[in-house]
């Protein structure tokens, strides 16, 4: 295993400007993310800047930003919430030895090679726990959303308080953050691709707030310190061990999924494939050294990610100029800082929160599995109302519970339903034939056995891996059991497929597979016309799609009836 990721200089170019790109986004949302935990802007700066450079140094995904996120403030202000109470004079410097215990977590399960059991859960659960996450970050939004200080407590003691926070609410502060939630979402995506809307948020609702009268109180951020930071001395309470030990293991575990969910999303950008154990010891020296010098925890973020991808960065040398970036800004810029408004902050976060909740399959949730969308709904309960680790452990018991049930009924009635899926396909002359005559052209995708969640990760690898074919066949024709996660895994490989022009076919999908398909509106895109019984029927209609011009005594030699 390399220690240092990959770095080349033969993109620097596109890999400063992406370093660059991903430090002005990444400026306001560790201010906020500062702020929102308890540890204070300048926690949030330096978590952006640590996090950020060894984990990119170290790590195993050459162009993922890490940096304060959503799931992990969410985590740290819990964190620093219960120390702080427990423990008044000390517990802000346990809260940063639980961020260095967390990150050693992290490097632990990166030497044990833990790195591909990460992700292998079912989607509702994923699902369901980020939804939960995102509600959470929302409710903790409130109080400063209204122009007023958190009532302390966590999510219960916040709902508990919304009538007297809206008794009290500040009308200017509020109006600020309702300016700087309408700025993110209303700017158009053309002026959002030469400016992040969190930045332009951030800069307009400071100068509104100096605008008006000094007469009209406005919480700002407060004088951030400038210079490097000050090493935080490992600290212990014996009366605080346990908690602190599986708070660092929740923040860990949250880190390794929250950091390799996002190097999937850059894998299929820029279609290579990360290094999960080598990763997860990155985001682990990061974290270690955010906790060690005053930074909050962080790991992989998604639109940071996204946002230095599409800008150029292709090596790790895009996330440690970003670091570097913000360094300097930290040193030379930081004053400026102090006026910002804390209402600005909590638009900004509470934007980030509504971003994380998985609109999208919540809204087909029922449509696609009714025991799935029970899960999920349960899974965002235990986590709002419970504990994230609750919420996970008990989700990922009932799936499996489920489809371990599911896979022995199918067990039962066939032997052949449960044979793994087999590289080596066999096929018959007929189906080699055209093969042959497609010159590599046609691409036969088959899935073979009981399609569970831990498939879908092969599934999305194996679709990364198209490259050059004009028509794609996807072979459906012995899978028993098409699980959601699986479902959508094949969904975007068929809505892929299409938007980027091949010629898509489907054989073999009946019954249950046919049933989840149609839920997710996959023959939408692909006409009835195109669905296939046979498999040498599905590769002769390829072929002779993506070759018109082929000898009309080859096209029928073979008879070909659609379903």
């Amino acid at each position: 295993m390399r220690l240092i990721n990959r770095i080349h200089f033969r993109d620097w170019r596109g890999d400063l400007f992406g370093g660059l790109t991903a430090a002005v986004i990444a400026l306001p949302m560790a201010l906020a993310f500062g702020v929102a935990s308890g540890a204070g802007a300048v926690s949030g700066l330096w978590g952006a800047v640590l996090v950020g450079f060894f984990a990119a140094l170290f790590g195993g995904t050459p162009t993922l930003i890490s940096e304060p996120t959503g799931p992990m403030t969410v985590v740290m202000t819990a964190v620093i919430a219960n120390l702080t109470a427990s423990d008044p004079d000390h517990g802000m410097a346990m809260a940063f030895t639980v961020v260095m215990m967390a990150g050693g977590f992290q490097i632990l399960f990166g030497l044990l090679r833990l790195g591909k059991y990460v992700t292998m859960m079912p989607y509702t659960v994923i699902s369901g726990f980020m939804s939960g996450i995102g509600i959470i970050l929302v409710i903790l939004q409130l109080a400063p959303f209204l122009g007023q200080a958190s009532p302390g407590g966590g999510v219960v003691a916040t709902i508990q308080a919304i009538p007297d926070l809206l008794a009290h609410m500040q009308p200017a502060e509020t109006l600020l953050a309702f300016v700087t939630l309408s700025i993110i979402w209303l700017m158009p995506a053309r002026f959002k691709r030469i400016l992040p809307p969190q930045l332009v948020a951030l800069v307009a609702g400071t100068l509104l707030s100096l605008a008006w009268s000094p007469a009209v109180p406005i919480r700002r951020i407060g004088e951030i310190p400038m210079g490097l930071p000050n090493m935080q001395i490992p600290t212990f309470g014996l009366d605080q061990l346990q908690l602190m030990l599986v708070n660092a293991a929740v923040l860990g575990m949250l880190g390794c999924i929250d950091a390799l969910l996002t190097s999937v999303v850059a894998d299929s950008l820029t279609r290579t494939e990360h290094n999960s154990n080598k990763e997860l010891i990155g985001q682990g020296l990061g974290n270690l050294m955010s906790g060690l010098f005053g930074g909050i925890a962080g790991a992989g973020a998604t639109v940071g990610t996204v946002v230095n991808i599409q800008a150029g960065g292709r090596t790790a040398l895009s996330g440690l100029s970003r670091a570097v970036i913000l360094f300097g800004v930290i040193l030379g810029a930081a004053k400026l800082a102090a006026v910002i408004p804390l209402a600005v902050l909590a638009g900004i976060v509470l934007k980030v929160g509504l971003d994380i909740i998985d609109w999208d399959f919540l809204k087909r949730a029922h449509r696609v599995s009714k025991k799935g969308a029970a899960i999920m709904y349960g899974v965002i309960l235990l986590t709002v109302l419970v504990d994230l680790i609750v919420a996970v452990g008990v989700g990922v018991f009932i799936a499996n519970i489920l489809t371990i049930d599911r896979l022995s009924t199918l067990q039962t009635k066939s032997v052949q339903a449960i044979t793994d899926a087999d590289d080596n396909v066999l096929l018959d002359a007929s189906e080699k034939r055209w093969l042959d005559e497609a010159n590599g052209r046609v691409l036969l995708f088959q899935l073979s056995g009981p399609m569970i969640f831990g498939v879908a990760k092969a599934i999305s690898r194996e679709h990364n891996a198209i490259s050059n074919c004009d028509a794609v066949v996807f072979d459906l024709g012995n899978v028993p059991h098409l699980g959601v996660t699986a479902s959508l895994a094949l969904e975007n490989a068929i809505r892929e497929a299409v938007e980027v022009g091949r010629q898509v076919f489907v054989v073999g999908a009946t019954d249950q597979t046919q049933k989840r398909l149609d839920s997710l509106r996959v023959f939408e895109v692909v006409p009835p016309e195109r669905c296939y019984v046979s498999r040498v029927e599905a590769l002769q209609a390829a072929v002779a799609a993506v070759i018109p011009n082929l000898d009309s005594s080859l096209l029928n030699s073979d008879t070909s009836v659609p379903t």
